[in-house]
């Protein structure tokens, strides 16, 4: 018997190579003495991250399927199932990992029960709490309302409010079910070719339900298996609040709806679903707003308090009365100290998270400079007080900061004032394991003092040195513990609240549901400062400004232009984001940091590179920009 498997990859090498390995470390032998024999396919759809390459030097008799664009979840896989030649077909997430037995106990399900056309097992994510979405029933207009308003999740073994999930069914009991999960969908050859591939209107999302259903239209049975169970870390990235998320998901609904309903209950659906759409979208974008515009209108209701508590504490010192100063003053010109001391801050970093006082201190610091130069050039008549200015602007920064120290003391994410020290990492593996863990978080840079480890795999004494050690992180080593065992200690544990990573047999990097550790990862992410929020928005302002210069000078520069055609194209381009004016890996740009010098080599280029990424300033782009001035 021959099992096909399909993995689609979009930019998760990590987790895509320990799928691989997982998926050729499980079992062939089938319960009557045959060997399963696999072919594993993987298309990837115009991955950045090194995916391909990864996968033909680490395993290099797996098919590749290598798109130049994304083309979506259905289309490919279809481009491999087209060509697959197995028994049975696999449709398997990049972001899964299988038990040593889940390809044979599925084979030998299937051979058994002749009626099954699809299968599928129980899944749990990287914490170890088990996915509703592994078993699932039809969508049907009820089932479908029931999940929107929220009676599925107040109600979810009913059998009618927990329809969409069959909620009624047992999660470890082997039954007869509707709709599959995408992340794992084993389909045998015979009903592949009754059914054919997927429907390609669908980019992402509703795929899986479609071909479910259409399994169970065309005569056979969809089985869940959960006697084996595969981790599905749940596209980890994926941002469920955000409103591209959302209008696909119900847009793939929608189109599900259009397929297989008719009449009234169709356009009553649907007409459900488009609000349903609208609504949670709506909803999204008020929380993103809401999220991103709280702590600055915070900011600057307290600013505004503080000037006017400060002004008429200053009036009556200065014993001028209450009207001393004109109602504009409060009204339009303490709104407009407060906003640019705000805009500095915004500018130095203020409002990024995680938070910095230093980048609050600065960019008031420079908001008030800004301030006092601008109030010295103004006419004598339109001062109104220095001083005031001064005790505003200090009121501002300490309210600021007090709202910061508020919210790190309720543990809001994003501004804690003090580095959380990091709890203690357990290591259960042997010696040889622990001593590899130990020197990949060295070769990363991570501290291991903060390391304990364990050949006791057992629940009851890992869950003891959880309590006594306080851990935060358990490292299962796959070399030492088989995955059966170590999905086994993940469900068991759940409830200690802990992060599981697994660190592979071989490699040199450690996976989790919350974060990948590995060399490229840190050092990416310690290289690329330029793509820090701080970084993008200041090297933005600059490409503003000088294009705002570049063509108030055009007049004088044009004529000394050795590129005259593309003088003011670049500039729109530049003007509207398309291009900066000095690019680097990943953005697209006039000039390169290589062109501070004449003709550099290709090394050099390499270099300056690297280092334009890591070291960024405003001031090399300026150099840049002056260096190359009649090449505009």
């Amino acid at each position: 018997m021959k099992l096909s498997i399909v993995i689609v990859n979009y930019n998760v090498k990590y987790f895509l190579k320990q799928c691989l390995a997982s998926v050729y470390a499980a079992e062939r032998q089938l319960s009557d003495g045959r060997l399963l024999e696999l072919e594993v396919w993987v298309v990837d759809n115009d991955s950045v991250d090194g995916s391909t390459d990864m996968v033909r030097r680490d395993f290099p008799e797996v098919h590749v399927i290598e798109n130049h664009d994304n083309v979506g979840f259905a289309r490919a896989n279809n481009q491999a199932l087209q060509q697959a030649s197995g028994d049975l077909l696999l449709l398997l997430n990049p972001d899964t990992v299988v038990e040593h037995d889940t390809f044979v106990q599925c084979a030998d399900f299937v051979r058994q029960h002749p009626d099954c056309g699809g299968l599928t097992v129980k899944m749990v994510d990287g914490k170890g709490n088990y996915l509703r979405e592994s078993k699932r029933g039809f969508p049907s207009p009820q089932a479908s309302f029931y999940k929107i308003i929220g009676l599925t999740r107040l109600f979810p073994r009913s059998r009618r409010f927990a329809a969409y999930y069959m909620g009624h069914l047992g999660e470890d009991d082997i039954n007869e079910i509707e709709i599959m999960p995408g992340a794992f969908l084993m389909v045998s050859h015979e009903a592949y070719n009754t059914i054919g591939g997927l429907d390609e209107s669908y980019f992402m999302y509703g795929e899986d339900i479609d071909y479910s259903w259409r399994i169970h239209l065309a005569g056979y049975k969809n089985y869940y298996l959960p006697t084996t169970r595969i981790i599905h870390y749940k596209g980890e990235s994926t941002r469920k609040g955000s409103l591209n998320y959302v209008y696909t998901f119900y847009n793939a609904m929608a189109i599900f709806v259009k397929k297989y309903f008719t009449g009234r209950n169709a356009h009553l659906f649907n007409l459900l679903l488009q609000t349903a759409i609208w609504l949670r979208a709506g909803l999204a974008g008020l929380r993103r707003i809401a999220a991103r515009l709280a702590v600055p209108l915070l900011d600057f209701a307290t600013a505004y308090g503080g000037f006017a508590i400060l002004k008429g504490l200053w009036e009556n010192i200065k014993g001028v009365g209450n009207d001393y100063y004109p109602p504009e003053y409060i009204t339009c010109i303490v709104p407009l100290y407060i906003l640019i001391l705000m805009a500095c801050s915004w500018l130095q970093g203020g409002y990024d998270k995680p938070v910095k006082v230093g980048r609050i201190v600065k960019g008031m610091g420079i908001g008030l400079l800004l301030l006092l130069a601008f109030y010295s050039l103004l006419d004598e008549s339109q001062r109104y007080s220095r001083m005031l200015l001064l005790l505003g602007a200090l009121w501002t920064l300490s309210a600021a900061l007090l709202i910061r120290l508020v919210l790190s003391l309720c543990h809001i994410k994003g501004y804690a004032l003090r580095a959380r020290r990091r709890g203690t990492t357990l290591v259960v593996g042997d010696n040889d394991e622990t001593a590899r863990i130990q020197r990949l978080y060295t070769g990363m840079g991570l501290s291991a003092a903060n390391l304990t480890a364990t050949a006791d795999s057992s629940a009851r004494h890992l869950q003891d040195l959880i309590r006594i050690e306080r851990v935060e992180e358990v490292v299962f080593c796959g070399k030492t513990l088989p995955l059966q065992q170590i999905i086994g200690l993940m469900a068991e544990l759940k409830t200690t609240g802990v992060d599981y990573k697994i660190a592979p047999a071989e490699g040199d990097y450690i996976i989790g549901s919350e974060n990948i550790l590995s060399p490229d990862e840190l050092y990416v992410t310690d290289l690329n400062t330029i793509i820090t929020a701080t970084a993008r928005r200041t090297k933005r302002m600059f490409d503003i400004g000088t294009t705002l210069i570049i063509i108030l000078l055009s007049p004088l520069l044009f004529w000394f232009q050795h590129r005259k055609k593309s003088y003011f194209s670049d500039c729109l381009q530049v003007l509207v984001g398309h291009l900066s004016w000095v690019g680097y890996t990943g953005r697209h740009g006039v000039f390169s940091p290589a062109d501070i010098l004449r003709h550099p080599s290709t090394e050099i280029q390499e270099r300056l590179m690297l280092r334009y990424m890591r070291h960024y300033r405003t001031a090399t782009d300026w150099t840049i920009l002056l260096r190359n001035w009649n090449n505009l």
